[in-house]
């Protein structure tokens, strides 16, 4: 969960995630959203895909991301649970 966190911190993570939120994307794809290079995004990636928020998948010369609901779902939940704990 720490990971996931942690990758969450990252502003230009959390606009990754909010595209995947709307559909599965290349590496390219999502490259195209930002104005840094790709070895960047990939870095990115690879830090989303550690956390377990996304996962990858081979389409032909492709690669595909899309979000990985069941940690989201784990980390919201864990978030919503402390706040309530806390009011």
């Amino acid at each position: 969960m720490n990971d996931a966190f942690k990758a969450l911190a990252d502003p230009t993570r959390r606009q990754i995630l909010m595209l995947l939120k709307e559909r599965d994307m290349s590496a390219g794809e999502i490259a195209d959203h930002f104005s840094m290079k790709k070895p960047s995004i990939s870095h990115h990636l690879n830090i989303l895909k550690q956390a377990q928020l996304i996962i990858d998948e081979r389409q032909g010369q492709n690669i595909i991301y899309s979000l990985n609901t069941s940690v989201m779902q784990e980390a919201l939940g864990w978030f919503l649970h402390m706040i309530q704990k806390n009011n």
